[in-house]
């Protein structure tokens, strides 16, 4: 609630404002969000929740209602081929898995949505890829492979997004001591793109990898 307070001044409020939360599960964050932002700061909000699993969706819809969060709906389906809304203004993607982060990336960009709070979760996608000789004799240790890659994988989603338009931080949103995978992808839509900095694709290239959401926006290109 924090980070997100701290992006209020990016949010509308003068009409509704859609949110999305992918990978919602449970909705702890989603109900706590619709209740900040709708109950106790006052927005016109219409949140909807997306996760995979229809038992938790189906209880989510039951739990809505009698909360009286009329304009907060849960749906079963797939991040990659979500079409509900055309238009977003923030999305909020909690330990989507993997390259459920990158597709979530990559349907906040393209609605145009002006907040977009991201915390990844096991990247596994460039942990296959990554080869280099010169690193050899710290990829060759497994755990330090990993952290590695997922450190890399959210390095290289902050500067496509900044590519996007976007001013970005990644920040440490939960300490340590409670779990590892702590590092929040904040990024905020301006009207100034960075550009095709070609330093990132040479890294990659380097290190032998291609991540989903570079491919997504190289077949826009």
């Amino acid at each position: 609630m924090e980070f997100i307070r701290d992006v209020l001044p990016e949010l509308p409020k003068d009409r509704e404002i859609t949110i999305v939360d992918f990978g919602c599960g449970k909705s702890y964050l989603t109900f706590a969000m619709y209740y900040f932002l709708k109950i106790q700061r006052g927005y016109q909000v219409r949140m909807i929740g997306l996760d995979l699993k229809s038992d938790v969706i189906r209880h989510c819809n039951e739990l809505a209602p009698k909360f009286g969060y009329e304009e907060l709906t849960f749906l079963e389906g797939d991040i990659s081929s979500f079409e509900g809304v055309e238009e977003v203004d923030m999305v909020v993607t909690l330990h989507a898995c993997d390259t459920a982060t990158d597709f979530a990336l990559d349907k906040a960009v393209r609605w145009g949505a002006g907040v977009i709070l991201s915390v990844p979760c096991c990247q596994h996608e460039v942990n296959r890829q990554i080869q280099s000789e010169l690193l050899q004799p710290v990829l060759k240790y497994g755990l330090i492979k990993e952290r590695m890659s997922a450190l890399l994988t959210d390095a290289v989603r902050a500067n496509l997004l900044e590519q996007q338009g976007y001013a970005v931080q990644i920040l440490e949103f939960i300490e340590m001591e409670h779990t590892p995978k702590n590092l929040l992808i904040r990024a905020v839509k301006t009207e100034k793109k960075h550009g095709n900095d070609r330093r990132c694709y040479t890294m990659c290239k380097e290190f032998g990898i291609c991540t989903t959401l570079e491919d997504l926006w190289k077949r826009e290109e």
